[in-house]
This record gives C-alpha cells, structure tokens and sequence, in this order.
C-alpha cells in the first residue's frame, strides 16, 4: 500500500477539498492507497521572522517550537504528496505560502527524491495558471520528482459543465500519478539542475564561510557524487557538470 498525503491550502471545504477528495476516489479506483489530508489551518505554523538560523546553522535551531517538524516528518512518510491551493490574488493561499516559507531551507537541502510530487491549482475563472506553477516549482525546490498537476475551476455554485472538466482532469491525473509512483527509475535531472548543483556545490567548498549547507553536502557525499543522488550522466552532462565546478569555484572565491 502506498501513503499519499495531500497538503491543503484553503480554510474551507470548498473547491480545493473537492477536487483532492477526487483524486482520491481516483486513486483508490485504481489501486490500493492510504490518502490523508493535511489541512494546514489545523497546524500551528508561525511566520517565518527571517533569522536565517535554519539557513545558516541548521532547522534545529529555529526559534520556533511549532507543527513545522511534524509536517516534514508527514512529507518524509509519503510515497506520493500533493500540495493543492486555492487562487489568492492569483498566487498560493497565505496559510500554502507560509508553510512554504518555514521549509524553504530544504530547497538548499533537498531530500525527497524519491518521492513523487503534484500540484493542484483551484480558481474562480480560467485565467493563468499561477497558484499551480507555483507549487511545482516549489515541489521540484524540494527535490521531489514531479509530475506536472492540473488547475481547476470551481465556481460557486459550479455548474454540471465544470464539474465535469474538474473530474476529467482529476481523473487523468490520477492514472498518470499511480504511474509514476509504479516507475522504478530514478529521475533523470535537467542540464539545469546539474549545473545548479555543481556550481553550489562548488561554491560551498571554495568559501571561506562554513555554512551548514556544507557540513549536510560532507555528509552526503555530495561533494564527491555526480548529483545528489545516484545516477549516470552521459559525456555532455559529465562535461556540463565539470564545467559547473570550475566556475562554481571561481564565482566564490
């Protein structure tokens, strides 16, 4: 059986609770899952006041003594994990964003590789897809794999019309979720994301200030690995990823 945990943006159990509580229902068509919701207004998250400890000196020493370590640990018990807002202003919900903002030391040390990853985008009318966007990147930050999500509209009341899109969406996500999370390779990194990772890693050797992105690089092995996890790169990527180190190392002298 697979864990699956939606992380839940909104207050209400409104348009966003409607369409995760239909991939659900799709998910558990296909195979055998246990889906839970997190809703994050349930959770005590305070504010991120921006001391940069978790940044500089590890999450441990965050001043902050709330339900931010739990939720890691939920992200970190899931096979598979959706983070799904509503549309504010057309971007995530404050409650999506915070949370957003208390584990944001983890896009300088990610660690869900092998995790797959989608994004549900909720709004009132077809226009952009922002809030979705957003939470994808934030997903990939993380180190997740990620399979591209879906926005949906969900007017008040919404008519049949939309209703049916909304299943039909969620009804293709949903296949295209349960075949990630049954695909055994690992996924393969943009030239993007190996240059992004030589030249910080390169960078973290070559300063003369230990942060503790250094000594949690040491520690993985990552300051030896061709990425952060084990994979083979062909001739260009190795050349790519070379070419990455010396210029990480002289930008950070």
């Amino acid at each position: 059986m697979k864990k699956i945990t939606a992380f839940i943006g909104s207050a209400r159990k409104k348009g966003t609770y409607l369409a995760v509580n239909e991939l659900e229902i799709n998910l558990k068509n296909i195979g055998n899952f246990d889906f839970e919701y997190i809703f994050l207004n349930d959770y005590n998250i305070e504010f991120c006041c921006g001391c940069k400890l978790c940044f500089d000196k590890g999450e441990k020493l965050c001043p902050y003594k709330d339900d931010r370590d739990i939720l890691i640990e939920k992200l970190e018990k899931s096979d598979g994990v959706v983070f799904a807002s509503p549309s504010y202003a057309f971007q995530v919900s404050g409650r999506m964003k915070n949370f957003i903002d208390r584990i944001a030391f983890i896009y300088h040390r990610p660690r869900f590789f092998n995790k797959i990853f989608t994004a549900i985008g909720v709004q009132f009318i077809p226009f952009g897809k922002q809030t979705q966007k957003y939470l994808e990147s934030a997903g990939r930050n993380l180190g997740f794999n990620v399979l591209n999500g879906t926005t949906v509209i969900t007017p008040e009341p919404i008519p049949e019309k939309q209703l049916k899109e909304l299943q039909a969406n969620i009804r293709k996500l949903a296949i295209q979720f349960n075949q990630r999370l049954n695909d055994k390779n690992p996924c393969k990194p943009s030239l993007f994301k190996i240059v992004t990772f030589r030249m910080t890693r390169s960078g973290l050797q070559s300063s003369s200030i230990k942060l503790y992105d250094y000594e949690y690089y040491k520690e993985k092995g990552w300051f030896h690995s061709a990425y952060y996890y084990d994979i083979q790169l062909n001739l260009f990527q190795k050349f790519i990823g070379w070419l990455s180190d010396v210029l990480g190392r002289k930008l950070f002298k």
